[in-house]
């Protein structure tokens, strides 16, 4: 029941308090391509880049001087966009090992990390902000705080949360954290080659599939990035906030999802109808050529906006290719922009529910 921020007070005092403890502990020594490796080795390449800023920083004056700023300005915005590249860091962490620790109820990670993450972020973005005001203290104080928090982070994490989760997680789990790590990418560095190739045969089996690490429900179909039954997905299809029609690699009406407030009007009957028949005569030709190139490979999308009844609706089309790059039919999603034109500045999260 306590606040986030509270609970972020208290696992600095906590750290604190044992600092001296997890100072006699020797930092992990994962192998090379290992993802703790991955994590330690942007550690050390963003500790190049906060001294750096640094030096740079102490260059500027106390305070900083505008003429200082100007002289240096394009070094430092380098250096700002460089350290920024630390989010890549943190959503690897966020999205391929948090979830691995939860699974073991080990929640304590993804609940506060998850938070001083986004304080770093929002430190930055202040620090871009001011930097694009032409602010050089503000610039300055944002950095200095970016700076701190990410050395205080490297420390938690090399410490308290790398340790630990060498010991709690299992080496087919750490396969699976590595395989979705490049999906998301890596900050400044590329991870070593060598793990887990050689430890694969000694546990007696490949990286677990997708479906394996999601609860399993009756029903369930195994997709690419997780399990859903086909009444899961069939909602899912249907509160998408756009229209959706598949047309096949035949040339038929394969499927379109029937919304609460569809666009266009579908009815049952266009099932298995020839796409051509679905249009205009005068506009069959338009139809011919999008498929054409789709199926030739010549284009990847096609779109197409117009004003209707007072809304203005994007409409795009897509050509559908299966592993081997063989098209499969073409997609059309149709959506209302009307509302979403008229958006500025920015509403956060936090913001909608506070």
């Amino acid at each position: 029941g306590l606040p986030a921020e509270e609970i972020k007070r208290l696992c600095e005092v906590h750290v604190e308090i044992f600092k001296e403890a997890l100072e006699e502990q020797d930092r992990p020594e994962p192998l090379l391509g290992h993802p703790v490796h991955t994590f330690m080795k942007e550690n050390r390449a963003s500790e190049k880049i906060m001294s750096e800023i640094s030096m740079l920083m102490g260059q500027l004056g106390n305070p900083p001087t505008p003429e200082a700023f100007g002289k240096h300005r394009q070094t430092l915005d380098d250096l700002i966009d460089q350290l920024s590249k630390i989010d890549i860091h943190y959503t690897r962490k966020e999205n391929q090992l948090f979830p691995m620790l939860e699974a073991h109820h080990f929640t304590g990670p993804s609940q506060v990390m998850w938070s001083i993450h986004d304080d770093i972020r929002a430190h930055l973005k202040q620090a871009r902000d001011a930097f694009a005001e032409n602010d050089p203290a503000h610039t300055v104080t944002s950095l200095k705080e970016a700076i701190q928090a990410v050395r205080d982070m490297i420390y938690k994490e090399e410490h308290i949360l790398f340790p630990t989760s060498l010991d709690m997680l299992t080496d087919s789990e750490w396969v699976k954290v590595k395989e979705g790590e490049a999906d998301i990418g890596f900050a400044w560095v590329a991870p070593g080659e060598g793990w887990p190739e050689e430890i694969l045969e000694d546990i007696g089996e490949t990286a677990p599939e997708p479906e394996q690490i999601v609860q399993d429900v009756a029903g369930a179909l195994g997709l690419d990035t997780g399990r859903m039954t086909l009444e899961q997905i069939n909602l899912v299809l249907t509160h998408l906030p756009v229209d959706l029609t598949f047309v096949d690699e035949n040339d038929r009406v394969a499927y379109y999802s029937e919304g609460p407030a569809r666009i266009f009007p579908r009815s049952p009957g266009i099932i298995g109808r020839e796409v051509r028949n679905c249009h205009p005569p005068k506009s069959v030709h338009i139809v011919n050529k999008i498929l054409d190139a789709f199926k030739s490979g010549s284009r990847n999308s096609a779109a197409f906006w117009i004003e209707l009844g007072g809304k203005f609706i994007y409409i795009r089309y897509f050509p559908v290719l299966d592993a081997d790059g063989y098209y499969r039919g073409t997609l059309e999603v149709s959506q209302d922009l009307t509302e979403i034109r008229k958006l500025e500045g920015e509403r956060r999260l936090l913001d909608e529910i506070g």
